[in-house]
Order: C-alpha cells, then sequence, then structure tokens
C-alpha cells in the first residue's frame, strides 16, 4: 500500500528527519503538538497540524487514542513514531493496525516481544546468543535471591530505555532502596514498574548493530556502532564502526544480530544491543524496536537511509538492498549536545536560549530542530539539543571535522556540554580507544579538570575586549526591551554595521557610548568574576585604544553576515559570539563561554532580577537548583536530618535528581509538596542547621 499523508507522532529533530525522507518521498504531512510547540519548526514545516490540549505528556505526545484521532482527521493513512514517547509502545502499533493505519515500524508482536527486557533475555538464550546473568521478580523477591548472581549487579527497568531507570549496586547494603528507587523511577517513566537484575560487567563495551527487515522474510544488517562513551547511562558520543572489534569478531556479532530478529520474523528499522568484555565476549542485552538516535553514522559510512527503507517496507516492498550491496566505507562519528552542566553533575540546564547559531557552511551533518534565538528548552522534554556527526575517510578525519566545528556552534543562555564534547575529543584516552561505558563518571572530574585548563589557557583578553566594545557600543540609551530577534542577539546596528570586513565608521559622541562622565575614562569589568580595569585611552566608533595591566592595546569590533563578530585585536583576527545586556555580556570563543560584567552601570531598569539563590543553603533556605517537577519529598517537618540524607527528588528532562542536606539540620517547613512545578529560584524547604556542640552531644 502506498502511503499517501504521513503523521509524525514526535517533535524535534527526529521529527524533522522522519519529515526530510517522508517529503522526498512524496508524502503529505501532519504534525502534531503542545502548548509548548505551537512555533517549532515539526509545526510549521507540516502541511497540516493537530494540537494537542493538555500540560502533561500523558495528554499529549504519550496519548495513544489522541494521536490517532488526528491521524484520523487529517486522513493520515501512515504514521511514524520517531524514537522515544510512543516508538516501543506495543499498544500504539496494535492500535495504528486495528484502525487500518500504517505503523512505520515493527509489528506489535516484536515490540512486546523485544520490549520487555526480561523476555528478550529468553528470546536470545533459546537461540544460543550470549546473556548476563540476571534475575528477575518482585522487588521481595530480588531481595531474596540477588545473591545468586552476585555484586556488582546492574538493576534495570524491565520495560526501560535510554539509560532510564538504572542502577549500579556494588554492596549489600545498597541493594533494597536501589531496588525500590528502581521500580519506583520504572513505573514513573514507562508506566511498569517490573525490574530485574543482572551481573554487571566491569569497564565493557556498549556496541550495537544496526538491522533491517523487510515483511517478505529478508533481514540484514548494516554494521555496528560503538557506543562505549556514556554518562549516566546514556550514550555522549557514538561511531561506525567500531574500532575494538576484529574482523571475526565483526561477522560473529552481526550474525547473532540477524538470527536474533529472524527468531521473531522481525520487519523495519532495529538495533540488537550487546555488551562486549575486554577479550571480546559478547553478550546480548536488549533490541531497540526503532530508529535509533545514533542512526546517522551508520548511514554515513553506508550511504543508506534508514528511514527510506523503514518506509518502503511498511508499504510492503521488500528491502531495496540485500546484504552484499552492503559495504563499510570511511568512518562517523556522532555527538550529542545537551542542555545540561557537566561541571555540575550533568545538571539539567532548561531555559531561554539568548543566542543560536551554527556555520552555514560546514563539513558535519547537524540534525537539530531549527532552534533560533528566543527559542526555549523545556524541562519536561528530554535534554538532548542536536547531534553533529562527521564523516572522514578514517577516525582521525572525522574526529577532527568535529573539533574543528563545535567552537562555532554557539548556544548562548543556557549550559551545555559543548565545551565538554571538545575536551572529550582531545582526550589521549579517547583517541587511543582505551574507554568503556563508565569512563566519563569514572574519570569525570579529571575531564572537568581538563575542560577548566583548557579554557584557562585561552587568552583572557579576547572575550574580555569583544565583550566591553559589544557592551559600549550597545543602545545603552534604550529604556524598554527590543522585541525583535536582532535586539535580542544584542543588536548594535546603529553604530556596528553588517559586514564581515573592517571599514571605518562614522564618529558618535564617545560620552554617549561611555555612559556618563568620568574625570579617568576607567572601566570595571569582571570576566568569570576575575576583576579587571580598563582604561580607555581613544575610541572612534567600534574601535578603541585601551591599557589593561599597564599594557596598551588597539582592538575594533564588527559584525559578520552570519551573527557572529570579528574582533581584530593588536592586528589579529578573532572570532566571537555574543549576546546580553550593556552590563553583562555573554561570550562564546574558542566553544567555551565566559561571562563578562560592568561594575561601573547598573543593570536596565527594565530587567526583573531573580529571587537570590541561596547554593549552600547557610541561611536554612534550601532553593530548587533547577526548574523542574516535584517527585517525591522524603523528609518531614520536624524531622532531625544529618548532612548528605535525601531531601526530596526533582525530575528535570527526565532525569531524577536527588536534593541532600547540606549539613545535620532540623526541618522547619516543607514549601512544596509532590506534583509540584518548580524553577531556579523556588525555596523547597526550610533547615535550621544544628550547630556543633548539639552534633556532639546528639
Amino acid at each position: 500500500m502506498k502511503i499517501k499523508k504521513l503523521l509524525i507522532a514526535n517533535r524535534g529533530e527526529i521529527a524533522l528527519r522522519v519529515m526530510r525522507t517522508a517529503k522526498e518521498m512524496g508524502y503529505s504531512i501532519a504534525g502534531i503538538y503542545s502548548d509548548q510547540d505551537k512555533e517549532a519548526a515539526h509545526i510549521t514545516l507540516a502541511d497540516e497540524k493537530v494540537y494537542l490540549p493538555g500540560d502533561k505528556l500523558s495528554d499529549t505526545y504519550l496519548n495513544i487514542d489522541a494521536i490517532i484521532k488526528a491521524a484520523k482527521e487529517t486522513g493520515a493513512d501512515a504514521i511514524h513514531p520517531g524514537y522515544g514517547f510512543l516508538s516501543e509502545n506495543p499498544n500504539f502499533a496494535e492500535s495504528c493496525e486495528k484502525e487500518g493505519i500504517i505503523f512505520v515500524g515493527p509489528s506489535s508482536e516484536a515490540i512486546r516481544a523485544m520490549g520487555n527486557k526480561i523476555a528478550a533475555r529468553k528470546i536470545a538464550t533459546d537461540h544460543g546468543i550470549p546473556v548476563t546473568p540476571g534475575l528477575t521478580g518482585t522487588p521481595e523477591q530480588l531481595l531474596a535471591d540477588h545473591v545468586k548472581v552476585g555484586f556488582p549487579v546492574l538493576i534495570k527497568a524491565a520495560a526501560g530505555g535510554g539509560g532510564k531507570g538504572m542502577r549500579i549496586v556494588r554492596t549489600e547494603n545498597e541493594i533494597e532502596s536501589a531496588i525500590l528507587s528502581t521500580s519506583s523511577e520504572a513505573k514513573n517513566y514507562f508506566g511498569d514498574g517490573t525490574v530485574y537484575i543482572e551481573r554487571f560487567f566491569e569497564n565493557p563495551r556498549h556496541i550495537e548493530v544496526q538491522i533491517l527487515g523487510d515483511r517478505h522474510g529478508n533481514i540484514i544488517h548494516l554494521f555496528e556502532r560503538e557506543c562505549s562513551m556514556q554518562r549516566r547511562h546514556q550514550k555522549i558520543i557514538e561511531e561506525a564502526p567500531s574500532i575494538t572489534l576484529t574482523a571475526e569478531i565483526r561477522e560473529k556479532i552481526c550474525s547473532a544480530a540477524v538470527q536474533m530478529a529472524r527468531s521473531i520474523e522481525y520487519f523495519s528499522a532495529g538495533t540488537i544491543e550487546f555488551l562486549v568484555d575486554k577479550d571480546l565476549n559478547f553478550y546480548f542485552l536488549e533490541m531497540n524496536t526503532r530508529i535509533q538516535v545514533e542512526h546517522p553514522v551508520t548511514e554515513m559510512i553506508t550511504g543508506i537511509d534508514i528511514v527510506r527503507q523503514q518506509f518502503l517496507v511498511a508499504e510492503g516492498k521488500p528491502l531495496s538492498i540485500t546484504q552484499k550491496d552492503i559495504n563499510i566505507k570511511g568512518h562517523a562519528v556522532e555527538v550529542r549536545v545537551y542542555a545540561e552542566n557537566p561541571a555540575s553533575n550533568f545538571m539539567p540546564s532548561p531555559g531561554k536560549i539568548k543566542y543560536y547559531s551554527f556555520p552555514a557552511e560546514r563539513s558535519v551533518r547537524m540534525e537539530e530542530p531549527k532552534l533560533h534565538h528566543n527559542s526555549e528548552v523545556f524541562s519536561n522534554f528530554d535534554p538532548m539539543i542536536s547531534k553533529v556527526i562527521a564523516w572522514g575517510e578514517n577516525r582521525d578525519a572525522a574526529i577532527e571535522s568535529l573539533t574543528e566545528f563545535l567552537p562555532h556552534y554557539a548556544i548562548l543562555g543556557i549550559h551545555t556540554n559543548i565545551p565538554f564534547l571538545l575536551t572529550l575529543l582531545k582526550l589521549p584516552d579517547y583517541l587511543a580507544n582505551r574507554l568503556h561505558t563508565r569512563y566519563i563518571d569514572d574519570h569525570l572530574t579529571e575531564i572537568n579538570a581538563l575542560s577548566s585548563r583548557i579554557k584557562d589557557s585561552l587568552n583572557k583578553e579576547i572575550p574580555l575586549i569583544g565583550a566591553l566594545i559589544y557592551s559600549l557600543n550597545y543602545h545603552s540609551h534604550s529604556k524598554s526591551p527590543e522585541k525583535n530577534h536582532k535586539a535580542q542577539n544584542g543588536e548594535i546596528s546603529s553604530i556596528l554595521h553588517s559586514h564581515s570586513g573592517n571599514s571605518r565608521l562614522q564618529k558618535p559622541n564617545i560620552w554617549k557610548q561611555i555612559g556618563y562622565w568620568r574625570l579617568y575614562q576607567q572601566i570595571h569589568t569582571t570576566l568569570d568574576e576575575q576583576e579587571n580595569v580598563i582604561i580607555i585611552n581613544s575610541k572612534e566608533g567600534c574601535s578603541i585604544d585601551y591599557t589593561l595591566d599597564e599594557i596598551t592595546g588597539k582592538a575594533a569590533l564588527s559584525k559578520n553576515t552570519d551573527g557572529s563578530y570579528n574582533l581584530e585585536l593588536n592586528g589579529k583576527q578573532y572570532k566571537l559570539y555574543l549576546t546580553g545586556q550593556p552590563d553583562n555580556v555573554q561570550v562564546q570563543y574558542g566553544g567555551y563561554i565566559f561571562n563578562f560584567d560592568r561594575k561601573d552601570i547598573a543593570a536596565n531598569d527594565h530587567i526583573t532580577l531573580p529571587s537570590v539563590q541561596i547554593h549552600k543553603a547557610d541561611s536554612g533556605d534550601i532553593i530548587s537548583p533547577m526548574p523542574g517537577k516535584v517527585l517525591a519529598v522524603k523528609a518531614a517537618e520536624g524531622m532531625n536530618i544529618n548532612k548528605g540524607e535525601l531531601l526530596m527528588v526533582i525530575e528535570a528532562m527526565k532525569m531524577e535528581n536527588n536534593i541532600l542536606a547540606p549539613y545535620d539540620g532540623v526541618i522547619d517547613k516543607i514549601l512544596v509538596k509532590v506534583g509540584d512545578n518548580v524553577d531556579a529560584s523556588s525555596h523547597l524547604m526550610h533547615l535550621t542547621k544544628l550547630s556543633a556542640d548539639v552534633t556532639d552531644r546528639a
């Protein structure tokens, strides 16, 4: 059956990725959206759109009935689920089948067979594919029988995926709380609290095989991907092919994947995931019955459009390729750009993006949701912003393309992991392939320290002087915020014309630009809280002569046609990305973010300052470190709490974040309840600190 109209039951970059191939195949596109996505690109570019009301995911992107209704209303004869959300929900696939709607994916029976890790392990065992030792059962049964597996163990949500609901337990005294927490988290994310435990292998590799099958019994593989660089059980760098495997092991692991898929008569795209130990023994982990986030690296080394193959299979056609047609060409590496702060244990960083851009001319593939200045990253969705994929004749060439591109991928206003990714790509252990799935978690302190050293090695005068000129030439006389994107990008067009050269500009009134009369033209600034005093010796438009630390310099700032800025500093050229107000400017230089403040001028009077956050909670106020939803309150008023004890759990960007007591104390007041939405200035509770003598007597 030829698909005529496709409804995409997803959002963001994967919705756009599916849309791109669907339009190439001549399909009409219908999209769904919630309140947060009214202006999202996956909706504005769709031919039709259907609004899903509600403020919870269960009302919108997880609402099977509403999505089926949307397909019927638009006359869509097929639905592509993307990844995440309902993509591996057998009930969703079954509902499509019952309504005569083509589900672009496998059968509901295959999803059901592979979607539960316990059932999938049994199928693997029945077909001679090695699996890790493990157990399943109720929390009570697992607590009684876990000794059969031995420590360390990995506790997983049976219906989980994407690293959600996973915990490593190494000692007996951790097991009970870990099993109960995993069950609770699994129930919250997947609607199924079933968990199982398996033996945890130290320092394994995560290697997965991409397979394709059709309804005519043809099943092939597209070789493997290495996904061992993970943080908090979630992938961050993926590459294809794996340089870990020998040709012999590659043949064995790919054959095992095809055998696994054939055993359930699988069709569509799917991925079989394996753990590989130091001796290259491999063990079946799970099967993902959907397109994977990291599918582009496979597409780039094989030349196969996997989404196109999904559509052809969904229409009942045989695969257009055979196994002998598939060859590996070159090497591809993908990095995931997340809204998070690696320096704070990957704390989610939702919020408004003040500046967003990347080079139009580039040697990498971008999969991103077409964000722009003022786009918002929401706390109730996954923190991934985009994917950057590079291909090269070899691994080193692909990595080099990424390290050249990422410094010019500018996202200002929120924390991202771009500096962290740049650091990972330069790590000697990464370059030498001395990796395992726990590498980042085990070496996080050292990686963050290296990232800080790389940033510290950059010449601070470059972002400092660039931000100063930007500040001096901002519309400082304006008393109201400008509404257009140019203004939000710190537009200084009345003085700084958009161009890529360094032509001289009209002379402005220096006192209007500096701000007010000064006996000495000294400007007190900070860059990342480091104080600097800059003396302006002369100023002509966007060019200044200055003195910093008793050394004079010359600089000029000009705006490029792509929205970036060119700084000419003492005869050399540097590219910067800038946004902000005259008193506070964010600068991206060399892939790292610098915060510039002027202490000689007050903040604009239209700016509303947020509540003061007392991060160390010395006053007793425990303040949320991030926007999110209160998932659990573990303490009660009047309770004595020891330092490090769990106070509450806040969910942000599909991650549970524990709020721990910063000191010994007594809880005087709890100010939030389960289900409350909080932001990064919300007061959660008040904790009176116990004095040392009280603690000693206790």
